[in-house]
């Protein structure tokens, strides 16, 4: 279960953004969102084996499911040290990083979502995708009418280089994320059985994901 706490933390540190106060209150990360998610983790596991057992749940404290709370600020003017947010991804077991196929979980004040396919995808992925909608119409057409709606990213202005303008699934082929995505509230999250529902969901989107890790010549 997601505690209440976790937002009212993650809110508190979206105001006092710095590594004094994150060291004072290391306790209460580690209580109220860290632990959590970590167990959150454990109970989805058995679901996404079920769904495919080539992605990963993985409950460790670094390198797993659970996003680093520390944020990257190398090549960012913002220096806030710490992320307001916390975020679960269940990847592909070949995915090196946040690029591979995966499964998403995005925990915010504010701002929940779930989500699930590509984000940022390589030229090469990208051009893998866009071949098999180009060899496969029905078949992308059947996993991604359900999910129109949800469909989020950013696309190409143009046709992509080598595809024509006139095809009639363009849209489809301008895309240069392919993600399906589903806003949440908090009181969704803070069920207690919205593991459940979040297993509902990846079940629900799985057909769009094994196209996805078809086109990469990548088993689902």
């Amino acid at each position: 279960m997601i505690p209440k706490d976790l937002f009212i933390f993650l809110s508190e540190l979206k105001e006092n953004n710095t590594r004094e106060w994150f060291q004072d209150n290391k306790e209460r990360y580690e209580s109220e969102v860290r632990g959590p998610l970590l167990q959150f983790v454990r109970e989805f596991e058995s679901s996404l084996e079920r769904i495919s057992p080539y992605f990963m749940a993985e409950a460790k404290k670094s390198g797993g499911a659970l996003f680093r709370i520390h944020r990257d600020v190398r090549f960012s003017k913002d220096k806030s040290p710490y992320k307001t947010n916390a975020g679960l991804h269940f990847r592909h077991e070949n995915g090196k990083d946040a690029h591979a196929p995966g499964f998403y979980l995005h925990l915010e004040p504010g701002r929940c979502f779930c989500a699930a396919g590509l984000w940022k995808p390589d030229n090469e992925s990208l051009r893998a995708i866009r071949d098999k909608i180009v060899d496969r119409p029905r078949e992308w057409e059947t996993v991604v009418t359900p999910l129109r709606d949800e469909l989020a990213g950013d696309s190409l202005k143009k046709a992509p280089k080598g595809y024509g303008p006139e095809h009639p699934l363009l849209d489809d082929l301008r895309r240069k994320d392919h993600v399906v995505m589903r806003d949440l509230d908090e009181k969704t999250i803070l069920k207690p059985d919205y593991v459940k529902e979040y297993a509902g969901y990846c079940e629900r989107v799985s057909d769009y994901m094994r196209f996805l890790c078809g086109a990469l010549n990548q088993p689902f």
